[in-house]
């Protein structure tokens, strides 16, 4: 691996330990300053972008797209696609294994232990956010390898974090840090799947 590859790395890591950090220090805050301004209409339609932004909408828009991409002929755009979707799939594994290790409780489920407490269903665990996490690597792929058009569905991923804190499903830092782990997933794939495939084909072309 290459010195400017492992520097770019070290930075990614220590931005990302910084703004996870942040977001820990700035639960409380967050969560009170989103509470203090709850609106029905609101809530009604961050539930509504929660119910349509978790994994199952992601595949089957993954499939829907690598799908038109092989009946169009476009191998690329189909490995694109195809690598959105492992992305996904490897950051909603790790973070099933997180919020199994991790037993921290939703903001919605009244508890005087915040960590280390009953080990509830991982459906009511926080630690980290799959909604988020899943959005994040999906997108994460297209913005590594189309940067343009990765940066214009960014707002998705977002939006799906703010909603899942609006309706007290989870806490800022529960979302920063799936959002970390969706683009570090979606990195990762990018790099050793997507981009040695790439590598491969223009070798073959040369």
């Amino acid at each position: 691996m290459k010195r400017a590859t492992v520097f770019y790395w070290l930075i990614a890591i220590a931005i990302a330990a910084i703004a996870i950090g942040a977001a820990f220090y700035l639960d409380d805050t967050a969560w009170h300053f989103i509470m203090q301004y709850q609106n029905r209409a609101v809530r009604s339609f961050m539930h509504n972008v929660s119910r349509f932004g978790d994994w199952p909408s992601h595949v089957v828009l993954g499939l829907l797209l690598a799908g038109i991409a092989w009946w169009r002929g476009s191998k690329k755009w189909t490995r694109i696609f195809l690598s959105m979707l492992l992305a996904m799939a490897i950051a909603g594994i790790a973070g099933h294994v997180i919020k199994r290790t991790v037993p921290r409780a939703r903001p919605s489920v009244k508890s005087e232990l915040r960590w280390g407490g009953p080990r509830f269903s991982t459906k009511y665990h926080a630690f980290p956010s799959g909604h988020v996490a899943a959005s994040m690597a999906f997108f994460g792929v297209l913005i590594f390898a189309r940067r343009r058009i990765g940066l214009a569905c960014l707002p998705i991923p977002i939006l799906i974090g703010f909603s899942r804190m609006y309706i007290g499903a989870h806490y800022l830092s529960d979302v920063v840090s799936a959002a970390v782990l969706g683009i570090f997933c979606a990195a990762l794939v990018t790099h050793f799947y997507l981009g040695q495939v790439e590598n491969r084909q223009s070798q073959i072309k040369n």
